[in-house]
């Protein structure tokens, strides 16, 4: 569990407007929607940067459509997060506790406390974003591109369908 890790990011939460940490608010199916549009729209850019010659962008988009939808989760639920691990911290003891139909599997697609050591042969998501973002490269190769764009919709649909549940009433 990740008590500790979520104390800390709420504590941290509380430090103003531009906190970086977690913050209790009103559950709110309409932010929620808005994280899921942002989430469709870079979804949509997968495949939009890989047509016009930017794949490597194609990684960093994928990361980020799945990341809104736990955004999207998170405010259904009461919840605003400006961190990354804070964010997934709270979703890892979500699913712990039973409250989100995804595996911690699923979610070390897009974030893993564990370094994998060789980035380039993983198929993770996260894995492919990373190599994009901090090496030279400047295109992912087709084989490439196709396992991240299926991975990513697979996972997609799945935390689609979470952010989803329960429209018009909150958990």
């Amino acid at each position: 569990m990740n008590i500790d890790k979520i104390k800390n990011c709420l504590k941290e939460g509380e430090r103003g407007e531009r906190h970086k940490g977690l913050r209790k608010r009103v559950a709110s199916i309409g932010i929620a929607g808005e994280h899921m549009k942002k989430a469709r729209h870079n979804f949509d850019a997968i495949n939009d940067f890989y047509k016009i010659g930017y794949s490597d962008w194609s990684a960093s988009a994928a990361f980020y459509s799945l990341y809104h939808l736990l955004l999207a989760i998170l405010a259904k639920r009461g919840f605003e997060s400006r961190n990354q691990s804070c964010t997934f911290a709270l979703i890892e003891d979500m699913i712990d506790s039973g409250d989100l139909d995804i595996t911690k599997e699923e979610l070390k697609e897009i974030f893993d406390k564990d370094v994998t050591e060789n980035l380039e042969h993983s198929n993770k998501i996260l894995d492919f974003r990373e190599t994009m973002q901090y090496s030279y490269k400047t295109f992912l190769e087709k084989g490439e591109f196709e396992i991240l764009n299926q991975r990513t919709k697979v996972l997609f649909n799945k935390l689609m369908m979470e952010a989803e549940k329960n429209n018009g009433k909150f958990t």
